[in-house]
């Protein structure tokens, strides 16, 4: 009789561990699922705050100048009146275009996240992976070729003979260099949105 009772103790202490560590389990992964979710809502507002700035940064980016143009030696020079807007270069309207279709989505993929507060089916999250990588392939894109224009712009090309421009407007390539950084500092974040969504599935690949 004792043994038996010995043994059903036995048993039913057992079972409690076995209770206690699963519930343990349970509360280290839903903490690590809100610890992943929180992230993800974070780097959205984050990568909308930059894409935002970065579009009005380029958007508005305008300087006029008065240079002098001399035609003949023997004449005086000609003052013209030249006006440097991202409106002149394909590469910049390309690289305003792209912001501004990376800051509507991460208003949009921001905004579904939220409402659908942790509640993604598996579908729902590869997908928007998926468009997350296709947004910062889009936005290195184009941060790429207005980079190439920017070093044309401040260095120029003597086999091209293209001069450069950035000795004379001087505060629209600060401008536009400032957005530069904060469009790849945005693709950066995508790159992050992505690392956080693959191991985010595989922890819940593991849990089940």
């Amino acid at each position: 009789m004792e043994s038996q009772q010995y043994k059903q103790q036995q048993q039913q202490s057992n079972m409690e561990g076995v209770t206690a560590s699963g519930s343990t389990s349970v509360k280290v992964v839903e903490s690590s699922k809100r610890v992943m979710r929180c992230s993800d809502i974070i780097l959205r507002i984050l990568v909308l705050f930059i894409t935002f700035v970065a579009a009005v940064l380029v958007g508005v980016d305008k300087e006029t100048k008065l240079i002098s143009v001399s035609v003949i030696e023997s004449l005086p020079p000609l003052h013209v009146t030249v006006t440097a807007k991202w409106q002149y270069l394909s590469a910049l309207v390309y690289f305003l275009v792209s912001n501004t279709i990376a800051c509507s989505y991460a208003a949009a993929s921001l905004a579904y996240s939220i409402i659908a507060a942790g509640k993604l089916k598996n579908d729902t999250a590869l997908a928007l992976t998926i468009l997350d990588l296709i947004i910062m392939g889009l936005l290195s894109s184009a941060t790429g070729a207005a980079m190439a224009v920017g070093v044309l712009g401040h260095e120029g090309n003597s086999h091209l003979q293209w001069n450069k421009v950035c000795n004379l407007f001087g505060g629209f390539c600060r401008q536009f260099a400032v957005a530069l950084v904060l469009s790849l500092l945005g693709s950066f974040v995508f790159l992050l949105l992505v690392v956080v969504a693959i191991l985010n599935l595989h922890k819940h690949k593991r849990s089940r």
